[in-house]
């Protein structure tokens, strides 16, 4: 197993902790914004009761800027995009400005 691999393990653990711990649902994540397609039935355990398995997927589909056409290169754990054009956003700059590295927020597609 890669390090990278491990790496996605780790945070998908990390991820199904917190969605345990304040009973967040798929529902409750795409309210919230964090994808900007998804495919709810690939994600939804099979009992109501259920905590989402390792397995479940969800399939996400990046939808270009609708503005400008191009797809987001960079996104926090908010759902706040930025396609690379122009200048930083504001919640980019700020984080720059607090010294974190832009390729943190970089889209791997």
């Amino acid at each position: 197993m890669s390090e990278s691999d491990s790496a996605k393990l780790a945070a998908v653990a990390w991820i199904h902790e917190q969605m345990e711990r304040y009973a967040l649902t798929i529902d409750d994540l795409v309210a919230a914004g964090c994808f900007d397609t998804v495919s709810i039935a690939a994600a939804q355990p099979a009992q109501a009761d259920a905590t989402p398995s390792a397995g479940a997927e969800v399939a996400r589909a990046v939808a270009p800027n609708a503005a400008t056409g191009a797809r987001p290169l960079y996104r926090n754990a908010l759902g706040q995009s930025w396609d690379g054009q122009g200048e930083y956003p504001d919640w980019l700059q700020r984080a720059v400005n607090a010294g974190q590295s832009i390729e943190f927020f970089r889209v791997n597609y």
